[in-house]
Parts: structure tokens; sequence; C-alpha cells
């Protein structure tokens, strides 16, 4: 098994490839080791000092680390977990695996709401996959747009420029309702 490493824009996350599925749909976000009881994998990697967080995609994983530890000091270790996880046979996800999904929105807004989340699945988040991450509808209110990032964009020093510069003029451009998207804490 080849594993493969890629660097994220967030320098506390790397993101490895193992070469085959990690979730048959969607994404599974553990932002904490007690969220990862669903998954012997996010266990196993959460017992690895240093790990602070962990994101499953389709075909990847990424990891975060805490501040201060270097890449060099805890790669090896994640390779060797995931590497002894996918030979030990056991599930990713214990139980059914739930997709991270958009928000529901009820409400006088829902022709805009299933605009922002139709170009957030074919424009943003193919885009922030491929940084190891996902984001994901979480409100709309009066113009503003309500986003929860996840994986390698949480927390990320350039985010926030994603979300103006880059989500919020996409969304404005074709949605003139928008006026304005902001981030959520879940």
């Amino acid at each position: 098994m080849f594993i493969q490493t890629e660097s994220t824009p967030n320098p506390a996350t790397l993101k490895f490839l193992p070469g085959q599925s990690v979730l048959e749909a969607g994404t599974a976000d553990f932002p904490t080791a007690e969220t990862a009881e669903k998954s012997p994998l996010a266990r196993r990697l959460f017992s690895i000092d240093g790990v602070t967080g962990i994101f499953f995609g389709t075909d990847f994983i990424t990891v975060t680390k805490r501040d201060g530890l270097e890449w060099d000091h805890l790669k090896p270790a994640l390779l060797g977990a995931i590497m002894e996880h996918y030979q030990s046979g056991e599930p990713v996800m214990g139980g059914a695996a739930q997709a991270t999904a958009h928000a529901e929105h009820d409400g006088p807004d829902g022709e805009i709401v299933g605009q922002i989340k139709e170009l957030l699945d074919t424009r943003v988040r193919p885009a922030v996959a491929q940084d190891g991450g996902d984001i994901t509808f979480h409100g709309f209110e009066r113009g503003v747009v309500y986003l929860h990032m996840q994986g390698a964009c949480a927390g990320c020093p350039s985010s926030t420029l994603t979300l103006k510069m880059g989500i919020e003029n996409l969304l404005r451009h074709y949605i003139p309702e928008v006026t304005e998207v902001r981030p959520v804490a879940v």
C-alpha cells in the first residue's frame, strides 16, 4: 500500500491519499477525539500524540496537528496507523456513516437557498475538497449566507479570504440577494 501526502493551505493540516476509498459518499468530521467513537480509523489516528482533528472525504484523510509539532516527527506515525488500519480489514466507520450535508432551510427564501446550495455543490465544494476540506450551508438570513468549514478549511489562515473574496463574490455574482458570507462554528 502506497499512501501519498499533500500539503494543504492550512499549515497545521496534512492530506493523506491512501489510494482506495475512505468513505463511499459524503464526508465525516472529527474535530476532537471524543467525536471519533463511530470510526475505528479516527480513533486510531487520535491515539497518536499531537493529533487534534481528523476529516474524511471519499478518497482522502486530513489530519490536523497541535501547534509546535513538526510534520517530520508526526507523519511516519500517521502513515503507519493508516496502513495498519487498512491491513486490519476494519471498516473506516462503524455502523452507518453519516454524510455531511447542508442544513435544511424552511422559509420564504427557499428558491434562493436552493440556488446557493447548487452553487456550493457544483463550484465550491469540489475545490475545497481538493484542499482537504468541506464546506456546508448552515443558513440564510437577510442576505447573509452562513457556512460551516470543515477539515483543512477549519482554522486555516486563508479561510477568511476564501470565504470573503472567493465564495462571497461567487454567490453575489450569481445571486443578487446575497450580500455577505459568514463562517459559523458548529
